[in-house]
């Protein structure tokens, strides 16, 4: 229930008095002696009401109701006035004053006031906050793609984690969109007007790392010289997002986790400690408490980082959203290039969703940005260099391996669908080297 009041007024005893009464009645009450220093502390989207006095020192209180307006003119402002001010609250009330109270008044006039005021101001916020709601749905369906379950399941986490302060580990595979999850976290949360700032921990040489994390001072190194900001106080209000983080040097392990304990940090030949407000988003393959069993990463370090875990399902668990990425990467191509692209053919389509997509996301993108150019890509996985009892075999492997990648490993259905006898099945997966545990989830 929203119960915040700004009070406005120059007059002490008029404040005080206020305040009592509200305060007894449950409101959260902030004073203030003039209009400047309430808009100064007026945050975007206020949950409660304004109460100001309509003659003060410096900006009056019809002054503060326009400013108030034009930053969101479905803030309630009720006017206090005294008895020769009751025209003029008349007119503020037509050019978007909620209510008008002359002096004096009692508590329970201003108490019934405040009350329709903020019941009004509820309404406003939720109803905004559904719109907000609907928006976000709907930009996130257009970015990351998908009708497969997971995929839905993926969104629905992403907007429940963007707008909450928690640090995110993303798991999943090379190519399997880590960092267009990560920007989504960022984008659809309460940081997206600060940096967003991605760092391939991969990519960066051992002895360059804690230079390009926390900058230096002029001067701090052979080759320094001149002072640098680096990754992490780049990001401060924003996001920073550690791609691969388990290929962070145990030594900065140690650093890292010292910033994310007291969100303090020193460049590297600076003895000076600068304050950052960040927030982390780290990506990674392999289990990070598996590296830290293994003593290649640290394990209080994982915890810090993996508050709240999303997973990435591989394309091959999502064999469904094939059709749907091609043809928005394959549109993008055409686009950039000035090309046209015809529909796909059954059999091409066929070839799609066959394929084990070992690159994922990104290796889709880049058959579809190929068959753009009319670079004549084959069909993944298929030579057709190869005799015609070769690219049958290739074939015969792609098919077992999508119907048991669609099954989860469960022979059963698996033999249903492409119906074949268990002995033949047995043959053709041993010969394909396969096996059905290949295509279990892991638990």
């Amino acid at each position: 229930m929203l119960n915040s009041v700004m009070v406005v007024d120059d007059e002490s005893s008029i404040r005080n008095a206020v305040e009592q009464w509200l305060s007894l009645s449950g409101f959260d009450v902030q004073l203030f002696s003039r209009a400047e220093e309430c808009l100064a502390a007026l945050p975007a989207h206020f949950p409660g009401v304004i109460v100001s006095d309509v003659r003060m020192p410096g900006l009056s209180g019809l002054e503060l109701l326009a400013e108030v307006q034009r930053r969101d003119a479905d803030l309630p402002v009720i006017l206090l006035t005294g008895h020769g001010d009751v025209p003029m609250a008349v007119e503020a009330m037509r050019d978007g004053a909620y209510d008008f109270l002359e002096k004096p008044f009692s508590p329970e006039t201003l108490l019934g006031s405040l009350r329709r005021a903020l019941e009004k101001r509820r309404l406003i916020l939720e109803n905004r906050a559904l719109h907000e709601q609907a928006d976000h749905r709907a930009r996130l369906d257009a970015t990351l793609l998908g009708v497969s379950r997971g995929l839905q399941t993926l969104r629905r986490q992403v907007l429940d984690l963007a707008t909450l302060p928690v640090n995110v580990l993303i798991r999943g595979e090379t190519g399997s969109g880590k960092e267009l999850v990560a920007r989504c976290l960022h984008d659809f949360g309460p940081r997206a007007d600060k940096p967003f700032v991605a760092l391939n921990c991969a990519a960066i040489p051992e002895q360059l790392f804690e230079a390009e994390l926390f900058g230096h001072e002029s001067g701090a190194f052979t080759g320094a010289s001149g002072k640098r900001i680096g990754k992490l106080e780049y990001a401060d209000g924003g996001t920073l997002f550690l791609d691969e983080i388990e290929s962070m040097p145990l030594a900065q392990q140690v650093k890292l986790l010292r910033v994310l304990q007291e969100q303090k940090l020193e460049r590297l030949g600076s003895n000076q400690s600068i304050r950052v407000d960040l927030r982390i988003v780290a990506a990674t393959k392999p289990d990070l408490l598996d590296e830290a069993r293994a003593g290649r990463f640290r394990e209080d370090l994982a915890y810090r980082l993996n508050v709240a875990e999303l997973r990435l399902p591989p394309l091959r668990e999502r064999r469904e959203d094939i059709p749907l990425l091609f043809e928005n990467f394959a549109q993008s191509a055409a686009q950039r290039l000035g090309r046209t692209f015809p529909p796909l053919t059954g059999a091409q389509l066929s070839h799609l969703l066959s394929h084990d997509w070992p690159g994922n996301v990104r290796e889709l993108a880049n058959v579809a940005e190929r068959q753009v150019l009319g670079l004549d890509e084959p069909a993944p996985g298929i030579d057709p260099g190869q005799s015609l009892a070769a690219q049958q075999e290739a074939f015969e492997a792609q098919c077992l391996r999508a119907a048991l990648t669609r099954h989860k490993g469960d022979v059963k259905a698996v033999l249903e669908e492409l119906q074949l006898p268990r002995r033949t099945f047995n043959e053709k997966m041993q010969r394909h080297g396969l096996s059905r545990e290949m295509f279990v989830p892991d638990s």
